[in-house]
């Protein structure tokens, strides 16, 4: 099989990973090198099937020895096989960064023969791109979990940013579906990233002359849709992740209907809006200051499809609003519905000079067709329904129509 083949199959089978999008990393050029991580050097463009354009993104084999229900690679299905050598894929991406086609690599791999096997060989493709090439481009690793974690911290000294998947979100969807994985294992494996990258942080702190390891951080994809975990179970997850392994991103993928295996969900198509409300959720928890706990309960353990999480919430805490945003806290201006970071801050800080008035929100950038149902302004509510739950969700799942401005010869007989 020739390279092009090669490489047509492995990348249209690595389309399927969300988690490789890069926040940039400070590996700067080498004398005699060629690129550099700077965050400037990295642009993020994405495909309408989810795939980072600015990166060479392929596996290194999709030949699996797994045969896990939901993955288009597993053993049992019927496609075209292939896999690189390591100088292969170094060639390939020196090649294309050389014509400008890529600013970067992301890499991962089906388990070819097992854990070890293949995690060496990744190493070894990375130790090739950065040694022998003195590529100082991007490099996303995927980590192989259940490999010697001496081959995964070698290979941490050579990429940006490493990820290990966890796929599905309870160990009882990865035993239905994936029994070749253990939870454990993959948990295991990113703790052990975590508190490397910890020990680099801290010894860069005395010497600039430590050696870089996975300077960009870790990432994690979870799929979404093909067991029946709720929202709230996957969301208190990705909390976990990010309190306790010190993840840079969790990503969430809308499960792909590629299997007609019995185990899982008939489904006619992706469920994107949900993987939509769960990336919103996500950002709620990162920089909002949510929690799971807050934003879902057992009582109501999927978000509402219609509402946006932060809306939902607010609706569900009623007694909370409408607040003054002449007078509420800062943390509490975070938790109105259209309202965002940047408007907050920009509020406070405005306020301090003057009483803001309706007309001083739109100015700031306050998406007002949402906050307007939960705030007063100079003691004024602008909400124009009544102050009840229902309403008020009516009113933002359906906007008043746009109003027709007339022109002075409308209804009288007169044509253009």
């Amino acid at each position: 099989m020739d390279l092009a083949e090669k490489l047509k199959i492995l990348s249209d089978a690595a389309k399927y990973d969300v988690s490789c999008s890069s926040s940039g990393s400070k590996r700067k050029n080498t004398t005699g090198g060629v690129g550099n991580a700077a965050a400037s050097g990295i642009c993020h463009s994405w495909t309408e099937d989810g795939r980072c354009v600015s990166l060479l993104k392929i596996l290194f084999s999709n030949c699996c020895c797994y045969d896990c229900a939901y993955c288009v690679n597993r053993t049992s299905n019927d496609i075209p096989r292939a896999t690189f050598t390591p100088q292969e894929v170094a060639d390939l991406t020196i090649n294309f960064y050389r014509r400008n086609y890529i600013e970067g690599l992301f890499l991962s791999s089906a388990i070819i023969k097992n854990c070890d096997y293949t995690m060496e060989m990744l190493l070894n493709t990375v130790k090739i791109i950065r040694k022998v090439h003195r590529f100082n481009g991007y490099i996303h690793l995927k980590a192989i979990p259940g490999a010697d974690f001496k081959l995964i911290a070698e290979a941490g000294k050579y990429v940006d940013r490493m990820s290990a998947n966890i796929e599905l979100p309870s160990d009882g969807g990865l035993k239905l579906l994936a029994p070749q994985k253990k939870q454990t294992d993959i948990l295991g494996s990113m703790e052990r990233i975590s508190e490397r990258i910890t020990v680099y942080k801290e010894d860069r702190k005395l010497t600039n002359k430590t050696v870089p390891f996975v300077p960009a951080g870790q990432s994690t994809q979870l799929i979404v849709g093909a067991t029946p975990d709720h929202d709230l179970k996957i969301l208190q997850l990705s909390e976990n992740l990010y309190r306790n392994y010190q993840l840079k991103r969790v990503y969430y993928s809308a499960y792909v209907p590629v299997s007609n295996d019995p185990k899982l969900p008939m489904l006619k198509a992706p469920p994107l809006v949900r993987e939509n409300r769960l990336y919103q959720a996500d950002w709620l928890l990162r920089f909002y200051g949510f929690s799971a706990q807050e934003l879902l309960d057992n009582n109501n353990p999927n978000f509402d499809l219609q509402l946006d999480p932060k809306s939902n919430w607010a609706l569900r805490n009623l007694h909370l609003f409408p607040l003054e945003v002449n007078r509420v806290d800062y943390e509490l201006l975070l938790r109105v519905p259209g309202i965002g970071v940047i408007s907050a801050k920009r509020i406070v800080a405005a306020r301090r000079f003057a009483a803001l008035s309706y007309e001083d929100l739109k100015k700031i950038g306050v998406v007002l067709k949402r906050a307007r149902y939960f705030i007063t302004c100079r003691g004024k509510y602008y909400g124009e329904v009544p102050f009840k739950e229902h309403t008020i969700r009516q009113r933002i799942i359906s906007p008043q129509p746009s109003v027709e401005q007339l022109t002075m010869f409308d209804g009288l007989g007169y044509k253009n």
